[in-house]
């Protein structure tokens, strides 16, 4: 069966749902029989275009009224009706949604009417004409940029940091996976960090395993993004180091002894990207994602140690000398704030945060560790979603998970449903920790065989928008239509 789809198959299905029944509108109190009544419009039809609309609801006490869609907002009360907006259905997929409307007083005494808003069924048309940071990427890398964008039109690609490498219960074993383990297929996109590679970890051997698994993915046709957890240039602390706020200064300064080291270490990192190639060859896109969770003050990068001026112009600074210097033509570049909360109407902004420019950011990204609220992680889905078709600029999850969870509902509640109309290429799953049998480390985000979610996270392998490796197209062929500048 071909699982690759578009979104709007669900809405089949999910309009065959019987909408809930709650009471027939009387309360048993201690003192006798309580007479309440509600009775509440059972369908509402609206347009895509969304904006106002009513519910004609007929009740003998004060109701509350209770939007169970996050797209859906309550106005006023006004006679018989009761007035709502709906946002604009920027999907070509109808979707659903339900208000409530309740007795305050008792939970369980309840009305709900389903609310069903049409696709637009013309769409504001999606460009194929997409550009890069680098004019002279190679061939696959534009390939590979114009894949992320189509693909989001269709579903995402679920991606995993590490997991060809290592797993809960294993470690550099080739061919092992704890997401194969599980659904018997290897994430679309693997996650893995430059880090090490470039700073004085070197020479560890861990890094021959690091090239071995990225081809191996390559090789499969997966998607590779790389994060940079760069131990601090200036203070030879780790990443998360933020005792000084001289060290991006003085990275810029000409001539300073923390530039030269930084240099040294984006050749390492240009050597590196210069003579990965696959079986084929041929050198291996990365999806480049330096200087992430910038938005945040734990790194020496972040928002505590650099002004604005000084991150924008570190950032433009690594992707000229790497670019221009260097002569890198297979990277992407990537850019990740930190989105772990609902932003409301501040979210463009949080995502925007030092903006180097457009023409130094190729993917917009987002890492979200917003446990189990997945009010934050829709409304950021969603503004995401939103500056990516802004921007012409292809956007995904790029870290994401609850560390420890043990939710049996956790892919279809928490990620899938989220997903769901929203434009998105990828999203992926830290890591799994190898821990051997110590099951008192939790440092796990995704699944592993025995884990509570297993039966969970094989339905939303089956479900029509998740692309898992096997799913992928040819993803370093230019898919017809598009051009990359």
């Amino acid at each position: 069966m071909n699982r690759i789809m578009g979104m709007s198959v669900l809405i089949a299905a999910v309009s065959m749902m019987a909408a809930l029944s709650c009471t027939d509108g009387k309360e048993q109190t201690g003192t006798g029989e309580s007479e309440r009544s509600i009775t509440v419009q059972e369908r509402v039809e609206i347009d895509y275009a969304g904006g106002a609309f009513s519910i004609d609801v007929e009740a003998n006490f004060d109701f509350q009224v209770e939007p169970q869609a996050d797209w859906i907002e309550f106005d006023r009360k006004e006679g018989s009706k009761v007035w709502f907006t709906a946002q604009a259905n920027e999907s070509t997929a109808d979707r659903l949604g339900k208000v409530k409307f309740t007795d305050p007083a008792s939970k369980y005494f309840y009305k709900e009417t389903r609310v069903s808003q049409k696709g637009d069924r013309n769409p504001v048309e999606v460009t194929a004409s997409l550009s890069l940071a680098d004019k002279n990427a190679t061939p696959e890398t534009k390939a590979l940029y114009a894949n992320l964008w189509d693909i989001a039109s269709k579903g995402f690609m679920f991606g995993h940091h590490d997991d060809l490498w290592y797993g809960r219960y294993w470690y550099n074993q080739a061919g092992k996976s704890d997401t194969k383990a599980v659904c018997g297929d290897y994430p679309a996109v693997f996650s893995v960090d430059m880090g090490p590679i470039m700073d004085n970890r070197y020479n560890d051997a861990e890094n021959a395993i690091r090239r071995r698994v990225i081809i191996e993915a390559y090789d499969r046709g997966e998607v590779i993004t790389m994060c940079c957890h760069l131990n601090n240039p200036h203070t030879g602390g780790d990443s998360w180091d933020n005792s000084s706020n001289e060290v991006v200064k003085s990275i810029l300064t000409e001539g300073h002894a923390t530039r030269t080291k930084y240099l040294q270490w984006l050749d390492r990192c240009a050597d590196f990207a210069n003579n990965l190639r696959g079986s084929d060859g041929k050198l291996i896109p990365i999806i480049f994602r330096p200087y992430h969770e910038h938005t945040q003050t734990w790194s020496w990068w972040s928002s505590k140690c650099t002004t604005e001026e000084e991150f924008i112009s570190f950032w433009r600074f690594t992707v000229e000398y790497l670019r221009d210097t260097k002569g890198v033509r297979n990277f992407i570049y990537a850019i990740s704030p930190q989105m772990d909360e609902d932003y409301k109407g501040g979210a463009k902004d949080r995502l925007t945060f030092r903006w180097p420019g457009d023409d130094y950011v190729d993917f917009i990204g987002m890492d979200c560790y917003h446990y189990s609220w997945k009010q934050a992680f829709k409304s950021n889905l969603d503004a995401m979603s939103k500056l990516s078709l802004e921007k012409s600029k292809p956007c995904g999850v790029t870290e994401t998970g609850p560390e420890g969870f043990d939710w049996t509902d956790y892919w279809t509640n928490h990620i899938l449903e989220c997903a769901l109309n929203q434009r998105v290429s990828m999203i992926v799953m830290w890591r799994n920790k190898y821990v051997g049998g110590n099951e008192s480390d939790r440092h796990f985000y995704s699944v592993y065989p025995g884990h509570p979610s297993e039966e969970d996270f094989r339905s939303m392998y089956d479900h029509p928008v998740t692309f898992f490796s096997k799913d992928l197209p040819d993803m370093y062929s230019m898919p017809e239509g598009y051009e990359v500048k």
